[in-house]
């Protein structure tokens, strides 16, 4: 009856391993949304770290995580 919303790691929790994950940005078609985060390179399956609504988000996620703005791959 009551659902419970699934839980994210707070903040600061995401260890990005470069071995094991690739950066990438997930963007809807239809609303434009973008989720910056990793994707499993074992899985595929992908997990979302922030919102991105300006460049200044990306920079940040860059920054964040040691990831350059080049490496990071877009899926729609």
């Amino acid at each position: 009856m009551f659902f419970r919303g699934k839980k994210h790691p707070a903040p600061g929790k995401i260890t990005y391993d470069p071995s094991a994950m690739s950066p990438a940005i997930h963007a809807s078609i239809c609303t434009g949304e973008q989720t910056a985060g990793f994707i499993s390179r074992e899985t595929g399956a992908f997990t979302g770290v922030m919102l991105i609504n300006s460049p200044e988000d990306r920079k940040q996620f860059c920054k964040e995580f040691g990831v350059r703005d080049a490496d990071i791959k877009i899926i729609y």
